[in-house]
């Protein structure tokens, strides 16, 4: 994909990147695939599809209690479980704002790991990671930021979550719908959104203005952006995927040529070419 190659003018040292089908194929890709990138944030949709493995185990129940009173699985992967951004600290009821917060996602790596009696980057590794072939990928840490990954795992993944094997699609259906919709909260590095919808791990485009994904995104699309640079969005009117994974911390630079890239990508997939 032509496209693609515009992360070569990108003000990063290192940026790699890939679209994948909804079938599985890879239909174009770009840079060092095999580099290892810190993910930050993009490292939550893994862990939030390890949690769902583990629902679907039996081992956790997606309403049972976790983190503060009142709070559940669900809430501390949709946000909305009260915790601070990152600090353990509660500054809302549980499903009444939407706070983004590694804390919560913290909290819910330690859940699991008591529900399991398995290290959560363990039950990462053997619920997701190798059955996927992402070889290349740890969750070591924290499970809200410390992942490190490749363009080309990624890509395994994206497959995954848009013809799940792992899990049921209705699951996965479930982690693209918003959950408790209506709350406001702050999207970071892009501000206030009214609502600040989210599902199960994922964050969902919506009409949330402004984006990092295009002005063509559709607002069915789902994904989560990094601090570290990078990104998975995937659009399921569009039917594919994209990862960006890049060296240089989100800032300026990303607010302004990522949206261009996605757009340029989607028009792309629209022409056939």
């Amino acid at each position: 994909m032509q496209s693609l190659a515009m992360i070569d003018n990108w003000p990063v040292p290192t940026a790699a990147a890939a679209v994948v089908r909804a079938d599985g194929t890879v239909v174009g890709a770009h840079g060092p695939t095999a580099h290892r990138f810190p993910l930050a944030s993009v490292t939550k949709p893994l862990a939030a599809y390890a949690a769902l493995v583990a629902y679907e185990e039996g081992a956790v129940e997606l309403d049972e209690p976790a983190g503060p009173e009142g709070s559940t699985v669900r809430h501390l992967l949709a946000h909305t479980s009260g915790l601070a951004f990152d600090e353990h600290r509660v500054t809302a009821a549980p499903g009444t704002r939407r706070l983004y917060s590694n804390a919560g996602f913290e909290v819910l790596g330690d859940h699991i790991a008591k529900a399991t009696d398995i290290p959560f980057p363990e039950y990462v590794r053997q619920a997701v990671l190798e059955p996927l072939g992402m070889t290349s990928t740890t969750v070591d840490g924290s499970p809200a930021k410390d992942g490190i990954s490749t363009v080309d795992d990624l890509a395994r993944f994206a497959a995954e979550v848009q013809a799940p094997r792992l899990l049921d699609p209705r699951t996965v259906l479930a982690a693209q719908t918003v959950v408790h919709p209506g709350l406001k909260g702050v999207l970071p590095g892009y501000g206030h959104q009214n609502p600040n919808d989210w599902g199960l791990g994922f964050e969902i485009r919506d009409h949330k203005s402004p984006h990092w994904t295009g002005s063509s995104s559709s607002p069915a699309t789902f994904g989560h952006f990094g601090q570290s640079g990078t990104f998975l969005w995937i659009d399921p009117v569009a039917g594919a995927a994209c990862v960006a994974l890049t060296d240089r911390a989100f800032g300026p630079w990303a607010v302004e040529v990522w949206p261009a890239f996605t757009d340029a990508v989607l028009a792309e997939l629209r022409s056939g070419r």
